[in-house]
Parts: structure tokens; C-alpha cells; sequence
């Protein structure tokens, strides 16, 4: 098979442009080619006049050796697909059922892995299923009633399930895991076209279906997951684990266990640091949401208001600071919604979401700068945690339990907003003006302040004086690592930290790549669950 990249047509062409370009690159007659396929697109909008599609193709040929031989195009060359392989059980027999903490990406993938390979899994979940989540997230919204268990933090499909579902991830791969994921994810529901879109996103009206299929085919095969069931305790024995609690009552034996908890389950990692798990505070990001009108962002990025090809326009925007600090935009959405992303009373957090059709009349992003363990109010290894709650709690009494948001002018100028302007919130949940300058340090402000203006300079208005602020956003990633050996143990043997709340993902791709990796490497040490081996 070779690989052709730099195909391009225009944006608007069909399928049988992009053959007919195919062609004439390889200088080939149609007899010629076996099979193709698409392996990566993306969109050249650089000459707003003749914008482009690029696309990288995967080419079958009837004689692919003489072709290489004269082929003299650096964009095209020989490959071997990548193919993910899951390896050879180990030999240690299951004395227990192994356990996984979470169902966001990271548990739900490590678990449909280990079950497709007969361990029948148990996967504890301290929320709900999806389904009973999106009628609480939804009462949440429009009421104010708040769940500290199922939230748009805790419940079945994670964090992620209420965002824009983007797919995109800088991990670097050689082991085919990226693409298993994307394939898991199109078995389950996702359009196809997440295999090659070059920014693939799902939505969080199809991920949740996707994730609901996901939990019946690990049921199907003989895992169980258990909702309202949080790990609240473990017991050890000579630095192994022995037994889990959960909520706080029932105790079971178990010798593996795999914490995928998330970025949010502070509790958690209070339970573990109490037991002496190795793990070190990280560094993170923190700021504020902005909404602009989507037709804004689309007239820059694209040179029209809208069109139905290319959809809601994305950026991806970035500055240093005067005072060293870097300020980033961070899960950008069109066409998408801010949202009270809360899990904890008395604290506000806000998030971005968008549905598969990314259709509503704001894009948002999160503008966040980065803080370091420096930052933080002390050398403990949850410190971090405390930096954020600090924050978030300012920003509730500014919201006064409401999601504080403010103009952009009136965020430099220091002043509580009275009206909007001609931009208007797109917002779950209710919100009421605030100062944002007093839910967040003075240095990120300012940072925040010079980074728009800086934006402003790269697309044009983005620094509008009606841009729409919201407050805060700190939970760009976890603010600890569970620290994880060669084997990808802990420092208490038999638990596998797993995913983005352990410190090892930043997205629900990555994190659903490194539940593949901890499923591998549990499955390298024991042999599948046989049932009359069970003891509890």
C-alpha cells in the first residue's frame, strides 16, 4: 500500500474529483488502482477565494513495486498500516474480578477492551447512567437543584460527555491505539468521517448514545457496571491492595484495581494520598470562557458568515505574555454553548459544549494561562486542588450561585457589566454579571487581558468590547499524577492509575488511549476471569 498526501480539490467537490486528482498525481490509469481510501482531510481556507480540500489517500496498486521504483514525489511513499494488536494474556489467575474506578473514557475503553478478551470487568460509577445524568444535568440548568454524585463532572461518559466531543490529540502513536479508538467509537454510533477528519468531533447529543452502547456490549459480555457505586476506601497489606470500599460501607476483596476517575474526583485522590500513593502536584491552566457570534469567527477563518460544507468555523489561538506566562485558547467550540460544568456546592466551574450539528449562534473557547505548583498555596501534593476550589468559590459568591460573566471592555476596565451588547450568551444554566477580576489571581487578569487584545490582532474582533466572559475555567486537566512504574503501576500494587485523572491524558482520546494501555498491560499479567475462581 502506498500513501499520497496533498490531493487537493475544492472544498466543495465529491468523490469522484477527488479519484479523478488521484490519477493524475500517480500519472496512472484507472486499471491501475486496486483500492483507495482517505487517511487524513483538512481544509486549506489560507486563499479565502479558492479555499481547499487536502487530502492524505491510501492507495492499493496492481504494480505498486515497479511504481516505487520510479516514483520520485515526496508525497507519496510505501507504508505498512498500523494494527493495533492486544497482547497474549499472562498466567496469574484471577482471584477477583478486576475492578475499574470511572466510566468516563478512560474506564469505559480499558473496560470494553478487558471484556472483549474475557475478564469480565466490574466498572464502579459514583453517578448515573446517561441516561437518569442528562435529565440531572438538565434539571441542574434550569433549576439550580445540584447532585454532588451526577453532574456534568460525575456520571457515566465522564466530563467528556458533556463538551464538544472533540477527537483530536497530539499523542504520538506508533502502536495503532489512536485509530482503535476512533474505530470503537464509529462501531458504536460516531459518523465514519471521524476516521480522517483532521479535527474530528462527535457531540455530545450522539455521545451519548455512544456511550450507552458501549456500556451494553461490556454487559453483554459478562462485565458489570454498578452506578451510585464510588470507591470511597481501600485496605493494603505489605503495600498490596487487598480490598475497596464502596460509598463508604461495602467492602470487597480485590487485587486489581484500575482508577479512572478523572480530572475532577478530589475525594479520590484525598483517599489515596491518605494511604501513601506516590503522586506529585502537576501543573495546569486556568481562566475564563469567551463567546463570540460563530459568523464572526466564520467571516475570519473562512471569508463568508456560513456555508454548509465547512460548517462552524474553529481557531486555535496562542500568546506570551508580558509577564512571561503563556495564555492559550483551549476546547474551542463552534456553534456550541457555555455551560455550568459545577461539581461541588458552594464552587462554579465553566465548561464548552457543543452538539454534533454545532449549530447555535456563538463559538466559545476557554482562554486560560498556565500556573505551576510555584502558584500554588503550599508544597502539599493536593495543593493544586486547592488553587482551583479557591477560585471556583470566589466565583460562585460573584455569581452569587449563578455563572458570573462580564463584557470584555468592562473585564479590563475592572467594572461590573449592566447590559450586553450585540453579543448575546449562549449558556446552560443561569447567569448575572460580575466582576471576573476577583475570581481569578490578579496575574492571570492580566495576562487574560493582553492575550485577547493579542487575539484581536489574529482574528479580526476578537477583542470586541461586547465579548461575553464567564467564569472560571480550571479544569483543563488534572492538578496531580498518580505516579505509575514501567509496568504502569502505582506505588500500592495491584492499582493501574488510568486516564486523565490520574495525570496521563488531556481529552477524551487520549484518555480512552490510555485505557487501552492499561487494559494491555493488565492482560500481560493475568489470564482471563474464570468464574468458579471468584471468592467474594
Amino acid at each position: 500500500m502506498i500513501r499520497i498526501g496533498q490531493i487537493k480539490v475544492p472544498y466543495t467537490e465529491k468523490k469522484d474529483r477527488i479519484f479523478q486528482t488521484l490519477l493524475k498525481k500517480l500519472h496512472l490509469p484507472e486499471k491501475e488502482i486496486i483500492s483507495w481510501s482517505v487517511f487524513k482531510k483538512s481544509v486549506d481556507a489560507r486563499k479565502k477565494e479558492a479555499i481547499m480540500a487536502v487530502y492524505t489517500l491510501d492507495v492499493t496498486l496492481k504494480h505498486e513495486n515497479a511504481f516505487l521504483k520510479r516514483n520520485r514525489n515526496k508525497n507519496i511513499h510505501k507504508i505498512t498500516p498500523e494494527l493495533y494488536r492486544f497482547p497474549e494474556p499472562g498466567d496469574r489467575t484471577q482471584k477477583h474480578r478486576i475492578v475499574i474506578a470511572g466510566s468516563g473514557p478512560a474506564g469505559l475503553f480499558c473496560g470494553l477492551m478487558l471484556a472483549r478478551h474475557g475478564y469480565r470487568p466490574v466498572i464502579l460509577e459514583r453517578g448515573t447512567d446517561v441516561e437518569q445524568r442528562q435529565e440531572a444535568v438538565r434539571r441542574f440548568w434550569e433549576t439550580g437543584e445540584f447532585d454532588e454524585k451526577t453532574n456534568v463532572q460525575f456520571g457515566e461518559g465522564g466530563a467528556g460527555t458533556f463538551s464538544d466531543g472533540k477527537l483530536n490529540t497530539l499523542v504520538k502513536d506508533p502502536f495503532g491505539r489512536h485509530r482503535k479508538v476512533l474505530e470503537l467509537f464509529v462501531e458504536f454510533g460516531a459518523d465514519p468521517e471521524i476516521m480522517y477528519e483532521n479535527k474530528p468531533h462527535i457531540g455530545t447529543d450522539v455521545l451519548c448514545h455512544i456511550v450507552k452502547a458501549m456500556r451494553e456490549e461490556i454487559i453483554r459480555l459478562g462485565g458489570d457496571v454498578c452506578f451510585s457505586s464510588q470507591l470511597t476506601d481501600i485496605k493494603t497489606e505489605a503495600g498490596h491492595l487487598k480490598q475497596i470500599c464502596m460509598n463508604h460501607s461495602r467492602w470487597v476483596d480485590c487485587e486489581c484495581l484500575i482508577p479512572a476517575v478523572g480530572h475532577s474526583a478530589r475525594d479520590t485522590f484525598r483517599m489515596f494520598k491518605e494511604h501513601g500513593m506516590a503522586m506529585t502536584p502537576k501543573s495546569f491552566a486556568i481562566g475564563l470562557r469567551i463567546e463570540h457570534p460563530q459568523e464572526m469567527i466564520n467571516l475570519s477563518q473562512y471569508g463568508m458568515t456560513s456555508d454548509r460544507v465547512l460548517g462552524s468555523a474553529a481557531y486555535k489561538l496562542t500568546h506570551t505574555s508580558s509577564n512571561g506566562r503563556g495564555v492559550y485558547t483551549f476546547c474551542m467550540c463552534p456553534g456550541g454553548y457555555v455551560v455550568n460544568a459545577s461539581s461541588e456546592k458552594g464552587g462554579c466551574v465553566v465548561n464548552g459544549m457543543s452538539y454534533h450539528g454545532r449549530d447555535s449562534a456563538n463559538a466559545n473557547s476557554a482562554i486560560v494561562v498556565t500556573v505551576t505548583p510555584e502558584d500554588f498555596p503550599s508544597d502539599d501534593v493536593l495543593a493544586g486542588v486547592n488553587f482551583q476550589r479557591q477560585w471556583e468559590e470566589k466565583a460562585f459568591r460573584a455569581g452569587k450561585g449563578r455563572v458570573p460573566v462580564q463584557l470584555f471592555k468592562d473585564f479590563r476596565d475592572g467594572k461590573i457589566s449592566q447590559n450586553f451588547g450585540d453579543v448575546h450568551p449562549v449558556h446552560k444554566g443561569a447567569v448575572t454579571f460580575a466582576d471576573l477580576n476577583e475570581c481569578l489571581p490578579s496575574y492571570v487578569c492580566e495576562s487574560l487581558k493582553e492575550g485577547i487584545e493579542a487575539f484581536g490582532h489574529k482574528i479580526k474582533n476578537f477583542d470586541r468590547e461586547d465579548a461575553v466572559l464567564s467564569g472560571v475555567e480550571t479544569r483543563t486537566s488534572s492538578p496531580v499524577r498518580m505516579e505509575r512504574n514501567s509496568d504502569f503501576l502505582s506505588s500500592i500494587g495491584g492499582i493501574y492509575p488510568c486516564g486523565e485523572g490520574a495525570g496521563y491524558a488531556g481529552g477524551i482520546t487520549s484518555a480512552a488511549m490510555d485505557g487501552l494501555r492499561i487494559a494491555e498491560a493488565v492482560a500481560k499479567v493475568y489470564e482471563p476471569y474464570k468464574k468458579t475462581e471468584e471468592k467474594n
